[in-house]
């Protein structure tokens, strides 16, 4: 007998969630640049999410049920997130979705998500006024609001700083934003702007912004940028004779290993925040470290390490939220459920949402010291 469609979809959610049946499954949607220049962040996202999946399915699921991931590339496009969005939401009708990779991406393609109440989480997203979007808007990456005033506070202090040049993307919501955020933290810090410059993404050569910025002599500069712009603009820095006193400071777009493969040795002394790095001694992120390095031959990033830890923050939500079989009333209740997660101890250290969805975790300052990133300061 063929049944209607309203019983169709009704029965697929029971058997989704069903907690007598072992077989059931979690399906989540995972939205990250995998191809692309942005694959740089995406694909050690989406191998996080892998990881993270493997050891809870392995050790029985949520309460017997196992999480599906269904991993969709959205390029680093607005367009593509939202297209991805949609085929979540409307055709694979998953309980959450994390991504997209960009900021920009992400306001472009959460309001869909919140309209629909359904959970988008960002592991990458650090623009301001991410999860202003709406209640089903989460984040575990900590706002460049958050981190860039102590990155610039404790660079200040170490280094001495009086006098900074500015350089950032001006057509990029998470550069913009980084800008904006460094901007007040330098007039908050009684720091002397030079000059600020701007370029767009896929710039090649910043020949004309550095060879002013190097003239003006400042004791650092202060770079909003993606990671491949990033490296590049501190590798022809130092080609132009940029003196290595003059140190670079930058925002979460630093955070990856490929600003050292593509800079070099260009890139020892650059400073950045995070809440997590790789060589922390804790036994918990020491455990993923080895583990994600056998099953990728590549150690983690920060990127890896926060889509790994936001798997199992979504877990304990899942656990909390009583799902009933009701897709709809099941997208809610984990939205509930999720934004009451305190206390969670992840790779990246202890973990809660506050009132806003948004990080409430401990920061520190990194610089870049023999080929990887150290702690400068907690």
């Amino acid at each position: 007998m063929k049944l209607p469609g309203k019983a169709l979809v009704l029965v697929t959610a029971i058997a989704l969630f069903a907690t007598a049946s072992p077989a059931a499954e979690i399906r989540i949607g995972v939205a990250e640049a995998l191809t692309g220049p942005v694959a740089k962040y995406g694909v050690p996202i989406r191998n996080g999410f892998a990881l993270a999946a493997e050891e809870i399915n392995a050790k029985g699921g949520i309460k017997g049920n196992k999480i599906e991931l269904i991993i969709e590339d959205e390029q680093g496009k607005k367009e593509e997130a939202i297209n991805v969005f949609k085929k979540f939401i409307f055709k694979d009708r998953t309980l959450a979705i994390f991504g997209p990779t960009l900021s920009n991406s992400a306001f472009a393609a959460d309001p869909i998500a919140n309209a629909q109440k359904t959970i988008v989480f960002g592991t990458s997203n650090t623009a301001e006024g991410i999860t202003a979007i709406g209640p089903y808007v989460f984040r575990n990456s900590i706002a460049e609001a958050d981190i860039l005033p102590k990155v610039v506070g404790v660079a200040k202090k170490k280094l001495g700083l009086k006098k900074v040049a500015i350089l950032y993307g001006n057509d990029d919501s998470f550069t913009k934003s980084g800008y904006d955020v460094f901007k007040r933290v330098v007039e908050q810090e009684k720091l002397q702007v030079l000059t600020t410059e701007t370029f767009a993404k896929g710039d090649i050569d910043f020949s004309a912004q550095l060879t002013k910025i190097k003239n003006l002599n400042p004791d650092a500069i202060i770079c909003s940028a993606l990671v491949e712009e990033a490296a590049n603009i501190i590798l022809q820095a130092r080609k132009l004779g940029m003196p290595e006193r003059i140190r670079f400071i930058g925002g979460n777009g630093f955070n990856s290993a490929k600003l050292m493969e593509i800079a070099g040795k260009a890139a020892e002394g650059s400073i950045s925040g995070s809440p997590w790095f790789l060589d922390d001694p804790s036994a918990k992120n020491q455990e993923f470290v080895r583990t994600y390095t056998a099953k990728f031959s590549i150690p983690p990033d920060q990127f890896a390490a926060q889509a790994y830890d936001a798997l199992y923050i979504m877990a304990e939500g899942i656990k909390a939220a009583k799902l009933s079989g009701n897709l709809e009333k099941d997208r809610t209740a984990l939205r509930n459920a999720l934004a009451k997660v305190k206390n969670f101890k992840g790779v990246g250290g202890l973990f809660s949402f506050n009132e806003n969805r948004d990080a409430a975790q401990k920061g520190r300052v990194l610089i870049i010291k023999k080929g990887k990133f150290s702690l400068y300061a907690e």
